[in-house]
């Protein structure tokens, strides 16, 4: 599955376990636990709030700055098919979206 004009974005609600370091370990996506098998890339970007005006209540704390990750996993205890998997964090929720998947 990869992005295309007519879907650019999947923002797949998705449950990411991580390591005592703080990076990804594994993925739960679509009921299956993806296990992360090299160095994930960790990113930030800012939110363009002045587009997006978003109100958001006082003392949230810092929801402009979003943190992304880009995984590359395979379904855990498989011999699956190596997918890149590129989460985003929804800084007003806290929930981890997974905003595009693509084979490798």
């Amino acid at each position: 599955m990869t992005i295309t004009p007519e879907a650019p974005t999947l923002n797949a609600p998705v449950d990411v376990r991580f390591t005592k370091a703080g990076t990804p370990l594994a993925v739960r996506y679509d009921g299956r636990i993806w296990a992360v098998t090299e160095d994930p890339v960790h990113w930030f970007t800012r939110d363009s709030w002045w587009e997006t005006r978003r109100n958001v209540p006082v003392g949230v704390g810092n929801v402009v700055d979003i943190e992304h990750w880009r995984v590359q996993v395979r379904l855990g205890g498989s011999d699956s098919q190596l997918r890149t998997f590129e989460l985003r964090l929804d800084p007003l929720s806290e929930q981890w979206l997974l905003e595009a998947i693509t084979d490798n």
